[in-house]
């Protein structure tokens, strides 16, 4: 009530965001005749006289209306597009740090060129993000002459582009591609060995395309680049088999957490496992786990005392709840597709095929042998983090997309972000049509089929935008039954994606897009006459153009009198901003257009998700065949539902965020270690105080700190010392002729004696002709932080797959693994340093040559075994102007990270062997030095 009033009084916050952009839109526009005036040298040397001004201390606001201005006339000569005012304002929102939500054909890639240029000026590294690599390509192709014109460089990054290609593409100012490439190469530059191995600049700014697609429906499976792992590949097919004698549980009545507690009475169980189809989850039941038990027995692969739950059998359990999974959970043609003998991944939110992407934890091997395919061995991981956390690493983050305001939430809380709605520069008048909902599938199919052929004898076009490959061939193949023409457009179509879009607003075609296939791409009512124009060569005549433009706007007519793009929803997605972007399609730039979905009781979302007060409401109407129902009710319990899916797939999204921030501080640690290795010409001093440290904690483990000479084991130090380290230290012979040495002086006295001996080696190295030490701890530092980093992935990943267990301990889940990652952290440290040391003390090199060949043969074998997947698995003026910089200030105000600067050393640095400055007396190794 409050709220309402408020706003009647002071206008919404974006009716006050839009009207202060609305002033500077109006500067904007005073500088156009002058601009216009320029020739097109004088035109391109604003962009040195900017950088000039940006250097004597203006700030990026200051220049901004001018930026703009001559953006908007390089965009007019150049492209033949002038932005307009509503594209202004995208610009400066995007400036900003915010998104902006701007709807389809509105314009959002030529929008990104306004603040890409302005934030280039200054030398950012610019970043626009794409969905997929032809946008990247296409969207660099159509904005480069504007760029090209102001003397700005444009690179564009594509899958399987050299070394050289990609640096070629960072060095120029604005870079186009898309999310899981940059975050990829992000990856890639922290595996590197040299600094000149990197391809990636600096994280400056980040201008995501259809940002709600990349930074919400991607977000929740990571980025993870792996190795092949040990692994029996024969197992998989042995367990496949034992899947499905397994007898599915269809219903489990009460929760397994309250019988355990003892609130519940145990259920009585009618199968041996059930499924949970919201949380894509499977679990055996106490039948089941017997009966895995006792048929892995028979198999040899279980001893006959042992158990399913015994720690080293956990991995048995795992391949049976991937095996039940593979059957029950993952189908073809709706979540992966088989082509040329392998299982293809089929992108749930575009039903595009995602080839070369393989699902984790052994769910993808499963499947292979669901299929009776040739079984990949599993993978390792070598490298992994989440989009949310690589794009919270630039400076500043900005968005575009037809629709984010349901979504205003999670961008507020996860990136720090805020929604702008931009209003359309037409008045949007498409017609939506309320839902028809059925009570089977077999009915809405019929309906759909009737709607078709109702709305193309008028001559309008049809989109249909089907939830999987399977709706769209069912109901490809009702359509052909009737005759009707129609294109597919799914993920075994990938190759004709734009051809099929350009043309699918002509009279009376229909087009069916596996949900948001072709998505980037408009609609234009009539077709697109400019890939006609473009099929006639590079050497057509006006003669030959003509024609077809003129044929064009007679098709463009005729669609618009019929009534425009008619869209047609087979079911409605778990979000309703999926449904939303299937509706923005059409009505495009005030074009007419109409819409309409249509539902069955039987679909997912309404099986799963729905009340059953809804489905009782449903059977009591007493429905005849074919009749469809259209009420307020029905809808207000569709919506609630899709409510629920959005708050659970944002728990989900939270929830694998804040798992991955406790592995993201300590991915920051060992990525800054490695940088530090790379740029620092000597790490001599490093070397010495890591192998400082680890001679004093081996001693420890045999002399323990402030102990009598009763409690030491000599022999056993001794022996450590020599067998690890190659070291040969006679401490009885020392303790025998000094009565009065102490713990502390033999501790000394080994460290001193381990330095000599390893300077004595690099003596002797160079003698033998091997002159670059440095060059080999380097290398070999580098080798074993990597080796190490990998094993770690994989215990976290082991710690996290069964921690959920710990709630059964009335533990919290999220602390204990905090906690036990947090220890494993330790342990790491601890394990590299430990093996630099022994490594350095026993290697043995001849020559400079065979350093080099190693180091060849290693990066040779590392690139050929690497495979990447992103599977299932960012102040103000008097006049209206905010200048958003990229402070570091603003960036953990916005929950975001700030950016990882060099580290620079204020103060003298304490050696472990000095007096602590806390005054206690000790030395600081044995004081405040241990907690550092």
């Amino acid at each position: 009530m409050i709220a309402n009033v408020v706003r009647k009084v002071f206008g919404s916050s974006n009716a006050r965001e839009l009207k202060r952009m609305g002033r500077v839109v109006q500067r904007i526009n005073a500088l156009e005749p002058a601009m216009q005036a320029l020739s097109d040298t004088e035109l391109a040397d604003k962009t040195p006289a900017f950088r000039e001004r940006l250097a004597a201390g203006e700030s990026l606001g200051d220049i901004l209306p001018e930026a703009f201005a001559a953006v908007r006339e390089a965009s007019r000569r150049f492209r033949g597009e002038r932005p307009y005012d509503v594209q202004l304002i995208g610009g400066i929102t995007l400036h900003e740090g915010n998104i902006a939500e701007m709807r389809t054909g509105e314009g959002k890639t030529l929008v990104a060129t306004l603040p890409a240029y302005l934030n280039a000026l200054g030398g950012a590294a610019v970043h626009i993000v794409t969905v997929n690599d032809y946008l990247a390509r296409r969207d660099a192709a159509w904005m480069g002459p504007i760029y090209d014109a102001l003397g700005m460089t444009v690179g564009v990054l594509q899958n399987n582009q050299d070394r050289d290609s990609k640096q070629a593409a960072y060095r120029a100012d604005v870079t186009y591609g898309t999310n899981s490439e940059f975050g990829f190469d992000y990856l890639r530059d922290n595996m590197v060995f040299t600094k000149e191995d990197r391809s990636q600049r600096t994280l400056d700014f980040a201008i995501v395309d259809e940002v709600d697609s990349i930074l919400i429906d991607e977000a929740r499976t990571p980025l993870i680049i792996s190795g092949p792992a040990e692994a029996s590949t024969d197992l998989y097919m042995k367990i496949d088999k034992l899947a499905p004698k397994l007898q599915r549980q269809e219903k489990i009545e009460r929760g397994l957490p309250a019988v355990l507690a003892g609130n519940e009475p145990e259920p009585e169980e009618t199968g041996d496992f059930f499924v949970d189809e919201k949380n894509r989850q499977v679990e055996l039941t106490e039948r089941g786990h017997e009966f895995v038990e006792k048929e892995l027995k028979r198999l040899g692969l279980l001893d006959e005392h042992d158990t399913l739950y015994a720690a080293a059998n956990l991995g048995l359990l795992h391949h049976v709840h991937a095996a039940l999974k593979a059957h029950f959970l993952f189908q073809r043609d709706v979540h992966y597709m088989v082509q040329d003998g392998e299982v293809v991944i089929v992108d749930e939110h575009t039903g595009r095929a995602l080839p070369g992407r393989t699902w984790r934890d052994g769910i993808h091997q499963a499947i292979e042998a669901k299929e009776r395919l040739q079984i990949r061995r599993e993978n390792q991981t070598v490298a992994s983090t989440t989009l949310q956390n690589y794009f919270r690493l630039y400076g500043k983050l900005a968005g575009m997309t037809g629709t984010a305001d349901t979504e205003a939430t999670e961008f507020k809380q996860i990136y720090g972000l805020e929604v702008v709605i931009i209003p359309t520069h037409m008045p949007m008048v498409r017609d939506d049509r309320n839902d028809q909902i059925y009570l089977t599938i077999d009915e809405k199919y019929d309906a759909i089929v009737e709607e078709i052929e109702e709305v193309t004898e008028r001559g309008q076009p049809v989109l249909v935008g089907t939830a999987s490959i399977e709706s769209s061939e069912r109901l490809s193949k009702e359509l052909n039954q009737r005759k009707i023409r129609h294109s597919v457009l799914n993920a075994k179509q990938h190759e004709r994606e734009a051809e099929i879009v350009a043309q699918a607003g002509r009279p009376r075609v229909v087009t069916i897009a596996t949900n948001m296939a072709g998505r980037g791409t408009d609609i234009v009512l009539g077709g697109n006459w400019e890939a006609e124009v473009a099929a006639l060569g590079e050497d057509r005549t006006d003669e030959q153009v003509e024609p077809i433009k003129t044929a064009w706007q007679e098709r463009h007519q005729a669609v618009i009198d019929a009534g425009g793009l008619h869209i047609v929803g087979t079911e409605r997605h778990e979000s309703r901003r999926i449904d939303n972007q299937l509706r923005g399609r059409a009505g495009r730039q005030g074009d007419p257009g109409s819409s309409r979905f249509f539902l069955s009781m039987e679909d997912d979302l309404m099986r799963i998700f729905a009340s059953d007060r809804l489905r009782g409401f449903m059977q009591s109407l007493g429905l005849e065949h074919g009749e469809a129902i259209e009420h307020r009710m029905v809808n207000n319990s569709i919506e609630k539902a899709q409510r629920r899916v959005e708050g659970r797939n944002f728990d989900a999204r939270k929830e694998l965020l804040e798992y991955d921030d406790v592995a993201n501080d300590q991915r920051h640690y060992i990525y800054e270690q490695r940088n530090e290795l790379m740029d620092g010409d000597d790490i001599a001093d490093a070397i010495t105080e890591i192998r400082e440290g680890v001679i004093d904690d081996l001693v420890s483990e045999y002399i323990p700190p402030e102990s009598i000479e009763d409690q030491w084991d000599v022999d056993g130090l001794e022996q450590a010392l020599a067998t690890e380290f190659n070291s040969v230290q006679t401490i009885r012979k020392w303790l025998d002729e000094d009565d009065a040495l102490t713990e502390e002086g033999v501790r000394d006295r080994i460290v001193a004696s381990v330095d000599e001996e390893y300077k004595a080696k690099e003596e002797e190295w160079k003698r033998a002709g091997i002159h670059d030490m440095r060059m080999i701890e380097r290398q070999l530092m580098l080798q074993v932080l990597d080796q190490k980093w990998k094993e770690h992935l994989a215990t976290m990943d082991d710690l996290r797959q069964g921690i959920h267990l710990r709630a059964y301990a009335q533990k919290r889940p999220k602390q204990e693994y905090k906690r036990e990652s947090f220890l494993l952290f330790q342990d790491l440290q601890a394990s590299i340093n430990r093996d630099v040391i022994r490594l350095l003390s026993r290697v043995q090199i001849r020559n400079d040559s065979e350093i080099e060949e190693a180091e060849r043969q290693r990066r040779l074998q590392a690139s050929r075994t690497m495979s990447y997947s992103h599977a299932d698995s960012a102040g103000s003026s008097g006049d209206g102007l905010r200048d958003n910089g990229a402070s570091p200030q603003r960036r953990r105000a916005q929950g975001q990270p700030a950016r990882v600067e060099t580290f620079v050393r204020s103060e003298r640095k304490i050696g472990r062997n000095e007096l602590c400055p806390c005054g206690s007396g000790k030395k600081y190794k044995r004081c405040c030095g241990q907690a550092a």
